[in-house]
């Protein structure tokens, strides 16, 4: 399945060659030269999987994999120039999925994406989120609020599920909308606002006051944590 994927590497003619190898796979790939790109491309876009070299200026690949895993739990597969046990123990400590020391093939990089993109989504359709009263779950795409079956729409269900799969992190608008529609399809943040609404209307029990999706002022929005949410007295 097409994946959406953020590549980090400042060697330009290197960058292109992953992203001719990534798109002949059918992914929508998106480059960037620096670690702080990667950060703010990562955060702006919420790719499914980065592909991310270890030396990089400006922000190196382990600061921006450390940074990265403070925000949440995407995909990365460090490439490094470095050999050591030790430097490739560091880059997992911090949380990479998985590593290739160059020089490497990039046929072989495809299958370590594949891989990775197999186990991470497998991972996420056995989950079904729990928050309070409020249960996703992704393999049958329903939301149940004190078991009770909700109604939503994809977009919906989509947006819900991204703020689920991380409850109590803020997502800005266009990371929902992207999460929602695609990299590419023009829609305004607008449309965030409006879907946020029809949401709260099916799933709170006072959409004025919401106890799940909560409004972060200045950045978009969350879903609130089972350890802060108010449970539902709705029957």
């Amino acid at each position: 399945m097409p994946a959406r994927i953020l590549v980090a590497e400042d060697d330009l003619k290197q960058a292109e060659l992953i992203r001719r190898y990534l798109e002949r796979e059918g992914h929508l790939t998106v480059v960037v030269h620096d670690g702080r790109a990667a950060i703010d491309e990562a955060r702006r876009r919420s790719p499914d999987l980065l592909v991310l070299d270890v030396m990089m200026p400006k922000v190196d690949g382990l600061d921006v994999c450390r940074v990265l895993r403070a925000d949440g739990e995407v995909p990365i597969i460090m490439l490094t120039a470095r050999s050591t046990e030790d430097d490739l123990l560091l880059g997992l400590d911090l949380g990479a999925d998985d590593y290739l020391t160059k020089p490497y093939n990039p046929r072989e990089l495809v299958a370590r994406v594949r891989t990775v993109l197999r186990r991470t989504r497998s991972r996420a359709e056995g989950q079904v989120y729990r928050v309070g009263e409020l249960e996703i779950d992704p393999i049958r795409h329903e939301v149940r609020l004190a078991g009770r079956l909700v109604e939503v729409t994809p977009a919906e269900f989509k947006i819900l599920a991204c703020l689920a799969a991380s409850p109590g992190r803020a997502f800005s608008r266009q990371q929902l909308l992207e999460h929602a529609f695609g990299f590419d399809h023009y829609v305004f943040d607008r449309t965030i606002d409006v879907h946020v609404m029809n949401l709260r209307k099916k799933i709170e029990p006072s959409p004025g006051t919401p106890a799940y999706l909560k409004t972060v002022y200045g950045v978009g929005y969350k879903l609130a944590d089972a350890t802060t949410v108010v449970a539902s007295d709705a029957p």
